[in-house]
């Protein structure tokens, strides 16, 4: 199974990009990260219209798409886990995670995708979101090679 990350916003260096650098290295799945940037100036409606193409234009054909959304369904670890390994399990070949810029994922987005995820009620700002699950998925797969990362 592999796996991407579709992005809005391109990382500068730094602690944030360094530490999902440091996670995505230790999976064994495949991840591939894919930065889109929209640089007219639009207002933020049309905005969030524009990086809704772009990111679904940056999906791979026929990925299970998840878009990452603050109204999504909010799973623990270990029921993360056990999807990611159901999805595998099934035979998916390409998962691809979806992550809005600053105003959020406009409607299509979230329409288009499977699975709608939350990260929590909270507001976290898009750059950190892209850490967040690289971790996410590194618990994953610790927590399904039954490896003590994921109680530590």
């Amino acid at each position: 199974m592999r796996l991407t990350l579709a992005v809005v916003g391109r990382a500068r260096k730094g602690s944030l990009k360094t530490l999902y650098e440091d996670y995505a290295g230790r999976l064994s799945w495949p991840l591939e990260l894919r930065e889109v940037e929209e640089k007219r100036p639009l207002s933020a409606p049309e905005l969030k219209v524009r990086e809704a193409e772009l990111l679904l234009a940056a999906a791979p054909k026929g990925a299970r798409l998840v878009a990452l959304d603050g109204r999504g369904k909010q799973l623990d670890s270990v029921q993360f886990a056990r999807l990611l390994e159901d999805w595998q399990d099934r035979g998916e070949q390409d998962v691809c995670f979806l992550i809005g810029g600053a105003e959020g994922l406009d409607d299509t987005v979230v329409d288009k995708a499977q699975l709608a995820l939350s990260l929590g009620a909270m507001t976290w700002p898009h750059m950190l979101v892209r850490v967040m699950l690289a971790e996410q998925l590194f618990r994953a797969q610790s927590i399904l090679a039954g490896h003590p990362y994921h109680r530590a």
